[in-house]
């Protein structure tokens, strides 16, 4: 089954943190990994936040530049899901960088799976829940 994972589960591949095992086993099952090519924005950016709180040594920062595109089987172009993905944020009332994976399960028929607490919280009660996943 194809997954979309968001940056905090993304992130926890290159990097050492709370739940890094889990995210871990999701490469593990061979399945396709698809998400908004803002991911890798959102991971770099993450990465750099790391590197500055001297979390990362430059070494790790330059091999998740270098590798973050390799798990996705596909990373899909904004433009194709900005509309949908802008619907979602009046609706939840909730960042469109998180609208944007919410966007692309909602309109792919895809489970996406998060580590983010606040994606979580604005999907609860929603007929969104059922396809967001808590890693």
């Amino acid at each position: 089954m194809t997954l979309v994972v968001d940056a905090s589960v993304a992130f926890k591949w290159f990097a050492q943190e709370d739940g890094t095992d889990r995210a871990l086993q999701l490469l593990e099952l061979g399945e396709p990994i698809v998400a908004p090519d803002l991911i890798l924005a959102e991971v770099c950016n993450a990465a750099w936040k790391s590197l500055r709180r001297g979390e990362l040594a430059p070494p790790q920062f330059d091999a998740i530049l270098s590798d973050i595109a390799q798990p996705f089987s596909r990373l899909v172009p904004l433009d194709q899901l900005i509309r949908p993905a802008a619907a979602l944020t009046r609706r939840l009332d909730h960042p469109i960088y998180d609208c944007l994976y919410l966007a692309l399960a909602d309109t792919e028929g895809l489970p996406v799976v998060t580590a983010d607490q606040r994606l979580l919280a604005a999907v609860r009660g929603t007929t969104l829940a059922v396809q967001v996943l808590r890693l």
